[in-house]
């Protein structure tokens, strides 16, 4: 033995990794007994034996240096022992100068104990959705009924169907619901205690779709998780699967989609074996399938899968009698998520009802979840809306009706006169830029303003 070999026979053995050398015909060249230890196999020498004769005694299930000698190119394989360890194991070949393979060198690394915390992460992740599924449940028996015939209908339709595999295709305007309509749906079919699964197809680049909704396997492509990926579909299994603006599916994954319908198989990315995959499907789109069908924007053959139960869901200005219980359901509901009591004033409640809502329920949602958060008061007055809604001459007969408010309520003159002297104060500080402009606006001096805002403690 040259003393090259020497010394590389002694770097192997007293190396802290997991290290074994064969030959271009599989024999061990050289190895360290803690190669052997990760497969549960007895300690001793093992060079000079076969890989192929180990992998044929179970030792090595598969053996990847068998695999590199037959595949000629490095390889990283998942490997599982007798006793249930999982090993990752990768190894690389040297060739000499005509391209035969002299050298194997592998590493194994027991994978055993991270692949157990994923198992129970996962198990933690399934318990979690099921939890969320079932407070989805108890909230949906909390939900008031609507009060439009049209929403009482759509309400009625999606309690029938609930219990089936319909596909079912919800239209109508962004914001007015849809979203909230379909985990309805789910929560009260028999599917509820398995993942609702949501997808905005319009916010996944294209060139990642088709790895987000199949999936991938180990190695498809560069960056690519090592254990692969399970992709939004294959997430969906035995539960519910929501595709919100359906009309923004690239045509290429349309197909695929018809095939997933069609079929109830898919494939994984960079991956050769088809699943079986088993959801109930709801789509929602704010856009005209019909007109994008004779467009040629849109398949025919998905747009017939889908539409199997049409839902079009009409715009809150045109159902007003839902706003009132909206409101009220709102305000309930973000009082008790931010443990606050706050209430509308009821001119407040008459400008919300009077107001168009071009942005259906999520902007009606929005606007008393920023209403609760930013006042200060327990009431929530006109004056906390934004212009856009009350209108610049309606903002001005608010303040003069919150004026005359101020006087009905409170009978002591030095309060009520603080008060109207906090919003003076208020007006005049979304009006100018400096104290200056201020006393200017109010007809006072600039100390007493200073004076009066440091009084209030308002911001200067």
């Amino acid at each position: 033995m040259s003393i090259a070999d020497v010394i590389l026979e002694k770097i192997i053995k007293t190396s802290n990794n997991n290290i074994t050398v064969t030959d271009g015909k599989g024999i061990i060249l050289y190895t360290n007994s803690d190669h052997w230890s990760v497969y549960d196999a007895e300690p001793k020498d093992y060079v000079g034996e076969s890989i192929f004769e180990l992998q044929e005694q179970g030792v090595l299930t598969p053996s990847i240096t068998a695999v590199v000698l037959n595949e000629k190119q490095p390889i990283q394989i998942m490997q599982r022992t007798k006793r249930g360890k999982i090993i990752m194991s990768t190894a690389y070949p040297i060739f000499n100068d005509d391209g035969e393979i002299i050298r194997v060198i592998s590493y194994a690394i027991d994978q055993t104990e991270i692949s157990n915390l994923q198992d129970q992460y996962e198990q933690l992740e399934r318990k979690l959705k099921g939890y969320q599924t079932e407070v989805e449940v108890l909230r949906g028996k909390e939900e008031t009924h609507y009060r439009s015939k049209e929403m009482q209908q759509i309400a009625k339709t999606l309690q029938r169907v609930a219990n089936t595999d319909a596909t079912v295709l919800m239209t109508g305007e962004s914001g007015v619901g849809k979203s909230m309509l379909a985990r309805k749906l789910h929560t009260q079919g028999h599917r509820r205690k398995e993942p609702f699964i949501e997808v905005n197809c319009s916010t996944i680049p294209i060139n990642l779709f088709e790895s987000e909704m199949f999936g991938y396997e180990s190695g498809s492509f560069t960056g690519a998780q090592r254990k692969g990926k399970q992709g939004l579909i294959e997430q969906a299994h035995n539960g519910t699967l929501f595709l919100d603006e359906i009309g923004e599916l690239p045509l290429a994954m349309q197909a695929k989609l018809l095939k997933v319908l069609q079929e109830k198989k898919f494939m994984r990315v960079g991956g050769n074996e088809e699943r079986y995959v088993d959801f109930r499907l709801v789509a929602a789109t704010n856009k005209d399938l019909e007109d994008m069908v004779e467009k040629s924007e849109f398949r025919l053959d998905l747009y017939y899968r889908l539409n199997v139960i049409p839902i079009h869901i009409p715009p809150l200005r045109d159902r007003k009698e839902d706003i009132s219980l909206l409101i009220n359901h709102y305000v309930e509901l973000i009082n008790r998520k931010y443990k606050t009591a706050k209430k509308l004033h009821s001119s407040t409640y008459e400008i919300l009802l009077k107001y168009r809502w071009p942005g259906n329920v999520r902007e009606l949602e929005n606007l008393i979840e920023r209403l609760i958060l930013t006042s200060e008061d327990t009431i929530l007055r006109p004056n906390s809306l934004p212009v856009s809604i009350v209108g610049q001459e309606n903002a001005n007969m608010d303040e003069v009706s919150l004026i005359e408010q101020i006087v009905v309520e409170d009978h002591n003159l030095k309060r009520v006169v603080e008060r109207v002297e906090k919003l003076m104060l208020s007006k005049a500080q979304k009006q100018c830029k400096s104290t200056y402009e201020m006393a200017k606006y109010l007809g006072i001096s600039q100390p007493s303003v200073i004076r009066k805002l440091q009084k209030y403690k308002e911001p200067l």
